[in-house]
């Protein structure tokens, strides 16, 4: 069977005590985060470590713990969540031109001057090291990476919206496989497909098991469909302008009538596609920070439906498939 958890008891019952009753520091998240169970994989930022059942390198890790225990969510913020590498980089793109039409046009927008990952912050990364969360009157978008049920709790008290997209498996695997070896590594040589196939396939992926992520949100979005839009990556690719606009709707940000007529969702599908953002001269040349060293050239490759069949074999594909079939074929998600 694929996919397999270790189990969390691994983590000791001390451990479990200090995460309950220590003050809540860095140190004592590090601490916790010691006494996690590892993978040595993917070789980008260190171990994948699993924790409430996801595995993520640590200084993540940390980002969400201090999220979970102070981010005070307000019924007004809408999360962007997706497992990285599911569409992330073109829905933060979408969503923001959106919100800001009336304050900004093609000529204007931020996205010429800032990537996409730079206008809104990303809770375990800005929150935890900047503090920057939506205030009243300001931009309500905050982006995440965690699971459905690590999301801080006041984020589903508070009734935040959610719009979360997610995207074949076999995409989304080959798309983190290039963008990890785009990455800094050091002295260390990037991971083969092979290497990564096999972790991907037991679940030790970035924010994964990548099936695990989906269902998560999936079902939630079933539970709660007037706060949780669910997308798939496929879809929107298909009938972008249709998509563009039912977000908008579900954001409590509808087209007018007057706004379709004048082209103006036509105008942000533009604006936000593969081509038209990839060959800014930001997204060529610009860094997502200078403390994260990640080019924004890397967040752009190709964006193509079915590109993993250049990259996988039919044996790797079928395995795969077996395992999205396992996990998520009742649900008829892909």
């Amino acid at each position: 069977m694929e996919s397999q958890l270790p189990s969390e008891k691994t983590v000791s019952s001390k451990a479990s005590n200090e995460e309950e009753n220590s003050p809540k520091t860095p140190e004592t998240y590090r601490k916790i985060i010691s006494t996690l169970p590892r993978e040595y994989g993917w070789k980008a930022h260190g171990d994948l470590c699993l924790y409430q059942n996801f595995w993520c390198f640590s200084y993540l890790i940390e980002g969400a713990m201090f999220a979970q225990d102070h981010y005070n969510a307000q019924p007004t913020d809408i999360f962007l969540c997706s497992v990285p590498k599911s569409g992330t980089t073109w829905l933060k793109a979408l969503t923001f031109s959106i919100v800001t039409r009336t304050q900004f046009d093609n000529s204007t927008t931020p996205l010429l001057f800032q990537g996409p990952h730079n206008c809104l912050p990303l809770l375990e990364i800005d929150f935890y090291r900047k503090g920057m969360k939506p205030e009243p009157g300001t931009l309500p978008l905050v982006a995440s990476h965690l699971p459905y049920s690590s999301l801080p709790k006041s984020v589903i008290d508070s009734g935040c919206k959610i719009v979360y997209v997610c995207r074949e498996p076999k995409d989304a695997f080959v798309s983190a496989w290039h963008f990890t070896r785009k990455l800094p590594h050091g002295v260390e040589e990037p991971m083969s497909l092979e290497e990564a196939f096999e972790l991907f396939c037991k679940g030790v992926s970035d924010f994964g098991p990548y099936w695990d992520h989906v269902l998560g949100f999936w079902k939630a979005s079933l539970e709660r469909p007037e706060k949780i839009l669910f997308l798939k990556y496929e879809e929107l690719m298909k009938k972008t302008v249709f998509y563009v606009k039912r977000t908008a709707q579900f954001m409590g940000y509808p087209f007018s009538l007057e706004e379709e007529k004048e082209g103006k969702i036509q105008s942000i599908v533009e604006f936000c596609s593969f081509e038209k953002l990839s060959n800014l001269e930001i997204n060529k040349t610009g860094k997502y920070s200078e403390d994260i060293p990640v080019e924004n050239k890397a967040l752009f490759r190709k964006g193509k439906v079915g590109d993993w069949k250049n990259y996988l074999t039919p044996e790797m594909a079928e395995r795969l498939d077996g395992i999205t079939k396992q996990k998520l074929g009742e649900f008829g998600l892909f």
